[in-house]
């Protein structure tokens, strides 16, 4: 028969055929390290929008409000995520963070909204 050990530290297996991990505290620490790479990814982004989306509420209390495009970078406004896209019969595109959205306009304006939806 073949010897088989644990997936985390190495150490020789005894027991059922089909185990893996010599224990609970092995298994979770493999699982963690499998799941991490993966997630710590997709967390930094969510924190990127998350902070988008506050910056947008604060500066944007009303609803609809027009703003300089460096206002919003010195907040820490990252421009490169966003949610979605919307773009009008016009061909004005709005990216959205959520529900709040935003369009350059000329003249390094910007034009901040809330979705109606």
């Amino acid at each position: 028969m073949e010897e088989k050990f644990c997936l985390e530290c190495g150490e020789k297996l005894v027991g059922r055929i089909d185990k893996k991990f010599c224990n609970d505290t092995c298994r979770n620490a493999y699982n963690n390290k499998q799941v991490s790479d993966s997630s710590r990814l997709v967390r930094r982004i969510n924190r990127i929008l998350k902070s988008n989306h506050k910056i947008l509420e604060e500066m944007n209390p009303k609803g609809k409000t027009i703003t300089l495009k460096e206002q919003l970078l010195n907040r820490g406004f990252n421009f490169k995520y966003h949610t979605n896209t919307y773009t009008t019969r016009e061909g004005r595109i709005y990216y959205y963070c959520y529900d709040l959205g935003y369009s350059e306009l000329e003249n390094n304006r910007v034009i901040l909204v809330k979705s109606k939806d």
